[in-house]
């Protein structure tokens, strides 16, 4: 039998990076989450830190991830609103060498399933570069399962192949 390579089962290392003012490891649910999804999946979280909603704060710890060679998938969790905190999408979106546009439209679908008409304000995207996936999602949790359960997770190989092959 042929295998697509959308049936890639590749364990991946991730980053996750959360943008918060007010949360700590301790009460970061959101973080607990995608931990525990990524984890129960097979793959591994080598590194997990949350920074304050400052543009420099986020690129500093971005620009440092995508030079770790063990890591292949930057998840970022929060700042995609449109509140004035809100810095996470505008200060990544400068990184990206190409934007997967079609991560954002078919999250916000989904959301819009589960939440409806506020969904619309979420930029959650993501985007390649330096040879990492970066995926940028809203700060809940339930936005963290829906884009891990949903999109990532059942991707993540086809994604990582597509994005290595030469």
């Amino acid at each position: 039998m042929n295998h697509h390579p959308r049936d890639q089962e590749i364990k991946a290392n991730f980053a996750l990076i959360i943008t918060s003012d007010t949360r700590t490891k301790d009460d970061d649910k959101t973080g607990k989450t995608a931990l525990k999804l990524l984890e129960e999946n097979g793959h591994e979280v080598k590194l997990y830190e949350i920074v304050p909603n400052d543009e420099s704060r986020i690129r500093a710890i971005v620009d440092e991830t995508l030079q770790n060679p063990s890591i292949q998938v930057v998840i970022t969790s929060g700042g995609t609103g449109i509140g004035q905190k809100d810095k996470t999408v505008d200060t990544l979106t400068t990184l990206f060498e190409k934007e997967l546009r079609g991560f954002g439209e078919h999250f916000r679908r989904l959301s819009y399933d589960e939440i409806g008409g506020p969904s619309v304000m979420s930029r959650a995207t993501a985007g390649v570069s330096k040879g990492k996936l970066i995926f940028c999602l809203p700060g809940s949790s339930g936005a963290m399962k829906t884009a891990l359960n949903q999109i990532i997770l059942p991707g993540i190989g086809h994604m990582l192949w597509e994005l290595n092959r030469t």
